[in-house]
């Protein structure tokens, strides 16, 4: 098959597409023939060496992938050749083939194309998780989640308006801003313009914030505390504002803070199985009637994840960035 490889010269990484090994289909696994996947920051991590994948899964970038099932494992029974589907992946989605757990497979919409499918799993299964299944978020609260505009951000600020939460978001750029607005979030915070932990206080009438879906870290977790109430929950989902702090202890103590960080790659097969029939049964049917939807900023062939890389280390996206594989 054909797959994204890494190559070190004296530019640093570089991404070619080249001939790889064919991937083997497991009993309990499908073969599936990618048509499209998508860049997270877990994919640039990777590239850089900073973020190895676990040692039983491929270590071909690309966390998440459409596309049609051409084989089966013989434990196999709800899925056929022919399926169109997207999913999870366990590394391997920057290729041709990749071989994919039965239990972590999403079926295509027959009006959906495979872009809209590669824009789904990996950020909208790390937004549900974390609103709810870590975070617990309920109807009524707020939210604040950061990097509004981002692919995890475009899914929660959805996610967590259906809920009938309250959504405040931070956002780099007027564009952003606009795209978050439509999304339906209630409050908008240009980071580069306002200090968001200065504002939010007016925006809640002093009230505070329930759920912090943060991918910032280090940098912002004072903040965070401070803005927290009583029982107040941070979910740290990334550290793109450093890994180190200094926090008030008391002040966790004393509002009995939750303050908790979850991976969703690290999480066992049969874990992942759990949290994607759990989305399948209660998001997935909004999506497909389109109450919910994939945002999608651009479309790069697989030929030029180098310039899809750099698009999204840029901060330029709005929504996800998709990879098309030709065939």
């Amino acid at each position: 098959m054909k797959a994204i490889t890494l190559h070190q010269d004296d530019q640093g990484v570089r991404l070619l597409w080249a001939d790889a090994p064919d991937p083997v289909c497991g009993a309990d696994e499908v073969l599936m023939a990618v048509k499209a996947t998508a860049v997270n920051r877990a994919d640039l991590l990777q590239a850089q060496g900073l973020y190895p994948p676990p040692s039983e899964d491929s270590d071909i970038l690309g966390l998440e992938a459409a596309g049609e099932i051409v084989a089966v494992g013989t434990a196999v029974e709800a899925w056929h050749p022919g399926d169109r589907v997207c999913a999870l992946v366990p590394g391997g989605g920057y290729a041709t083939q990749v071989t994919v757990p039965q239990a972590w497979l999403l079926p295509l919409p027959d009006n959906w194309s495979y872009t809209q499918g590669a824009a789904i799993p990996e950020v909208w299964l790390t937004a549900d998780t974390n609103l709810f299944l870590e975070g617990g978020l309920r109807k009524d609260e707020t939210v604040l989640i950061h990097a509004g505009a981002s692919g995890v951000g475009t899914a929660a600020i959805q996610l967590a308006r259906e809920m009938g939460a309250r959504v405040a978001v931070t956002v780099g750029s007027d564009a952003k801003r606009a795209v978050c607005t439509k999304l339906g979030a209630d409050i908008v915070i240009n980071y580069r313009t306002e200090d968001f932990s200065q504002a939010l206080p007016a925006h809640t009438e002093g009230r505070g914030i329930d759920l912090v879906l943060d991918c910032i870290g280090g940098a912002y977790l004072p903040d965070h505390v401070r803005l927290l109430k009583p029982y107040g929950r941070l979910i740290n989902i990334g550290l793109l504002g450093g890994g180190q702090a200094t926090i008030d202890m008391a002040a966790v103590l004393m509002k009995s803070l939750t303050i908790k960080g979850t991976r969703l790659r690290a999480r066992s097969r049969e874990n992942k199985g759990q949290i994607i029939q759990s989305f399948r049964d209660r998001i997935w049917p909004l999506l497909v009637a389109g109450k919910l939807r994939p945002v999608v900023d651009r479309i790069f062939s697989i030929m030029d994840a180098d310039a899809a890389h750099a698009h999204v280390k840029a901060n330029r996206n709005c929504g996800k960035v998709i990879l098309e594989i030709a065939t």
